[in-house]
Order: C-alpha cells, then sequence, then structure tokens
C-alpha cells in the first residue's frame, strides 16, 4: 500500500497508517497491563496464554520483515548490515542482533516459514529451526528443489505439534523421511564422517598450576561428551539438592567437578590395560614417618609430585595403589601390599549395615558414600567388614585431614571436632 501522497514537506507522514496501527497496539497493551492476572480463572490464562503465543509470533513476523528490508539502515550507518544499528541504538547484544539479522534473511527467503509465523502458528524459536534445516538441505548437493520444497511443507507442519527442539531433530532426518532409499545411506556416510571428524578433533591436555590443582582441556565426540555429562550430573544433582535442603548453596561446577574427581578416584582399575602382567598402579613413595605424621608428605609416582600423607591415606582407601614405604636408609620397608577398594560384595554389606554416611552430622546416602579404613594400611589395616565404615567424599576427607580428629560413638557414628 503506498501513501507517498500524504507525505508533507518534512518528510513525515501524520497519518501513516502503520503507525496508527502500531499506536493502537501500543495503546491495547497498556490497558492490558493493568489487568493483574492473579485474579483471572485458570481457564482464562490458558485461554489468553495461547492467544498470547500467537501474538508474539505474528509481532515476530513482522519485526523479521522489516530487518529483512533493512538495508537502507546498513547503507545510512556504513555497515555490512543493521545489526550494528540495533546494538548502539536499541542495546542488542551483537550476537543477539546478528542472530536476528541471519533469521529474517532465512525466513524471508522460505513463503511457508514466512507464512506460519504471520498466521502464529510457527514461533520464533521454530521458525529458526526450520530456516537451519533448510539452508542444510539447499546445500546438500542429492537434495533437489522438489526435496527443499516437500522439506519445508513437512517442517512447517511439525511445528505447529512438536516443540522447536524435537522440530530440530526431526529437520536432521528430514531428508530421509521424504526418500528413504536415496537419503538414508547418505546420512549414515555423514554420520560416519561425522564421528571420523570427532576421533580426529578429540584431545587431551592438563596443565599442573602451582597451587595443588590442575587445569583439563578436553574436546571429545558428542556421544561421549554426553555420556559423561549425564555421569556428573547423576552425581552432582543429589549434592546439590541435599544441601539447598540444608539452606547451603554450592555452585553447580563446583559440584561436577567434585563429581568428575569421584568418577577418576572410584574407575575399577581391573578394567585398565595390563602392563607387565599387572594392572596399572599408582606408586606412593614416603618414609614411615611421614606415612604416620600427621602433617607428612609422599612423592605421587615417579615424578615426584608431592601430596599430603593424609591424602595418600585416603587414596589408600580408594585406589589401586602399591605404598613403598621407605626406611632411614631408603630400604623399601613395604613394596606390595596393595590398598585396593573394598569389593562390590562388601560395599553392599557396608550399605545394608550403615544406610548412609557414618558422619554424625551427615545424611548422605549410601549411593554417595566410600569405604574408609578405620585402621589405615599404614598400621596394618584389613579391607574388612570389622574395619571398614561408610563416609561420603567430604567427611572422608576430613577424616584424613590433619586439622580434625574423630572418635566412634557407640552406635558406630563418627563425631569430627576440630584440633586446638
Amino acid at each position: 500500500m503506498s501513501v507517498e501522497h500524504d507525505v508533507n514537506h518534512w518528510g513525515t507522514n501524520p497519518s501513516d497508517p502503520v503507525d496508527a496501527e502500531l499506536a493502537a497496539i501500543e495503546s491495547s497493551l497498556d490497558k492490558l497491563l493493568t489487568s493483574d492476572p492473579a485474579y483471572w480463572r485458570t481457564g482464562q490464562k490458558k485461554d489468553r496464554l495461547a492467544r498470547l503465543e500467537k501474538i508474539h509470533a505474528k509481532q515476530a513476523a513482522l519485526k523479521l520483515r522489516v530487518l529483512a528490508s533493512a538495508g537502507d539502515i546498513a547503507e545510512e550507518i556504513g555497515a555490512k548490515d543493521a545489526s550494528g544499528w540495533l546494538r548502539t541504538e536499541l542495546l542488542v547484544d551483537k550476537a543477539v542482533a546478528r542472530s536476528q539479522i541471519k533469521l529474517a534473511a532465512g525466513v524471508a527467503k522460505y513463503d511457508l516459514v514466512a507464512e506460519g509465523l504471520a498466521e502464529g502458528v510457527v514461533s520464533q524459536d521454530k521458525a529458526r529451526v526450520i530456516t537451519k534445516a533448510l539452508d542444510a538441505i539447499e546445500a546438500d548437493p542429492a537434495a533437489s528443489t522438489e526435496d527443499l520444497v516437500l522439506a519445508e511443507k513437512l517442517l512447517v507442519d511439525y511445528a505447529t505439534r512438536l516443540t522447536a527442539n524435537e522440530v530440530r531433530i526431526v529437520g536432521k532426518r528430514i531428508l530421509a523421511e521424504i526418500d528413504p532409499a536415496r537419503f538414508e545411506a547418505a546420512e549414515a556416510q555423514a554420520l560416519q564422517r561425522e564421528e571420523e571428524r570427532a576421533q580426529r578433533r578429540t584431545f587431551f591436555s592438563s596443565r599442573a598450576n602451582g597451587d595443588g590443582t590442575v587445569d583439563i582441556h578436553a574436546r571429545v565426540s558428542r556421544a561421549v561428551g554426553m555420556r559423561l555429562r549425564t555421569m556428573l550430573d547423576s552425581l552432582a544433582q543429589p549434592r546439590k539438592w541435599s544441601a539447598e535442603d540444608k539452606g547451603r548453596k554450592a555452585p553447580y561446577d563446583r559440584l561436577l567437578g567434585q563429581a568428575f574427581a569421584r568418577v577418576v578416584e572410584t574407575y575399577d582399575v581391573d578394567l585398565l590395560p595390563r602392563h607387565g602382567g599387572h594392572a596399572t598402579t599408582v606408586f606412593i613413595t614416603m618414609s614411615l614417618d611421614q606415612l604416620r605424621a600427621d602433617l607428612g608428605t609422599a612423592a605421587l609416582g615417579y615424578d615426584g609430585d608431592q601430596i599430603t600423607a593424609a591424602e595418600a591415606r585416603r587414596l589408600a582407601c580408594n585406589a589401586d595403589l602399591v605404598p613403598a614405604v621407605l626406611g632411614t636408609n631408603s630400604e623399601v620397608l613395604d613394596l606390595g601390599r596393595t590398598a585396593r577398594l573394598a569389593h562390590p560384595i562388601q560395599h553392599r554389606a557396608l550399605r545394608l549395615r550403615d544406610q548412609g554416611c557414618q558422619a554424625e552430622d551427615c545424611d548422605a546416602p549410601a549411593a554417595w558414600t566410600e569405604a574408609h579404613h578405620l585402621k589405615p594400611w599404614s598400621e596394618g589395616g584389613k579391607t574388612d567388614m570389622a574395619n571398614m565404615v561408610l563416609l561420603c567424599p567430604s567427611d572422608h576427607r576430613r577424616i584424613h585431614d590433619a586439622n580434625s580428629t574423630y572418635e566412634r560413638l557407640p552406635d558406630g557414628q563418627i563425631r569430627f571436632t576440630r584440633r586446638t
């Protein structure tokens, strides 16, 4: 619709119908915002939320149409596109602004997606997912123009029944749905190439920070990454809930890091490759006096990295290690009495007996606990039921902490006190 004849000599149009409609929308929203949803009935809330979702999609459709034709704004500011103007004038983050410009261009290419937005049946999030999938199809040399048209029709239809994430998953396999015989083999080959690339790009590196910590940087395949994250979440989430129940907050990234440490510490060493007929082990080298001292140190492995004697005693409860205990003349007094994890049967029995962490002030369930040797291997302690008790990782560290002391109560629980 042209309104050029109504433009005055100032370059403005006092009777611009678009401005009038936008003013009406703004006025209506202002009135609606004076209403308190707390007084709406449940049915009204459901109906109005559904209508607002459609209105939001239509508003996005209009905005994207304007952005798609905003080349003159870019020319005026001397930029590649209008994202710079969005950032400086509307204070939109740079990445968000560019994403909106890209989506506007994508929607402008696909009529059915644009129509779905305008009708309010395709949300902006779904439109982004669909256009990305269609762009990938357009770049696929095996796909034809007809495949692209049919894929757009199917994805828009799916968008009326699925969430954006579900549409994204469908979009990855939409060609196989269009023509299974032609595209399933190609999809399998593409997936194989992706997995091969992931294997080539896989790496692991670590760097000691000099403060008792090590930074780890790694890249693994999507499948491995998802499995690892699932494992860590399963360990971290219960601890998060337990802390929240006690009114404490723990950063989730710290809980994930502690969960990662627990996975490493409790890994079944019998599954590791064997070298010279023996499972891979960690050697702890220290003097007998250091071993028994609260503040002694030990050499970890063959490179001489230092850990505390308390940490060495804690590792003895949870790792497959060989203590090489030296006498005053550095002769080996004890080599080969391997301190191992409690046998799974023993751990199940401990769970039945102790029910959870035995620290007096802890309610961690048995699934989170580790088996602790009451009489440590440095004093000839054995891995048997009489010499073991369940402790959560936090209390297991505390029982080996030189700054703490403990006593075992008649009911079997452990009471900690700080040394003075």
